[in-house]
């Protein structure tokens, strides 16, 4: 056997990205290879969410996390602007770099909200759903990014994980941080 039939037979690890992952990958690779240029328009919230099938929330996601990384600034009435080709790896949010931030939240988020989704009292689904709500319907970004830590805490109890948890409480001040980045964008 050869390293080709070993390869060849192994089973691919897959892994999963959300729609909001998935566009931001492809923003990167496209601003990248400079098929959107420095200096250059991107396209509509719209004409994204047409192009990759998917809701312009998930679009407007995806615009945030460029526009931490540095990608990207977004000028009011204008449109959303490439103002480099490379992620800023001097962003910091505490002790952690943004780019740090947008590759460890999947792995620390989505794991727990499954436990927590598996695991939660009556009472915390409440406060969750509470808390969705509040974030839904407030205007104010420096509140709604308080009310956005208090939900990452409570998915993270909910877990029932004392490592989900150290970990969350760990990073707190940088996720606030980073979604105070996030969230004053536009």
């Amino acid at each position: 056997m050869n390293l080709s039939d070993s390869w060849a037979t192994r089973r691919p690890v897959a892994a999963r990205v959300s729609a909001a992952e998935a566009v931001l990958a492809d923003l990167r690779a496209a601003i990248a290879s400079g098929d959107l240029a420095v200096g250059e328009r991107l396209p509509s919230e719209a004409s994204l969410a047409e192009r990759h099938g998917v809701s312009r929330s998930v679009i407007r996601e995806a615009l945030r996390s460029c526009h931490a990384l540095g990608l990207t600034e977004t000028k009011s009435g204008l449109g959303t602007f490439v103002v480099s080709d490379s992620i800023a790896r001097d962003l910091d949010f505490g002790s952690y770099a943004a780019n740090e931030l947008v590759e460890a939240r999947p792995h620390v988020e989505i794991p727990a909200a499954g436990w927590a989704a598996q695991r939660h009292t009556a009472e915390e689904l409440a406060a969750l759903r509470g808390l969705v709500q509040q974030m839904r319907d407030e205007d104010d970004p420096l509140v709604w990014v308080a009310l956005d830590a208090q939900f990452h805490g409570l998915i993270a109890k909910a877990s029932r994980n004392r490592v989900f948890e150290s970990v969350i409480v760990d990073i707190r001040e940088a996720l606030t941080r980073q979604s105070e980045t996030l969230n004053l964008v536009a």
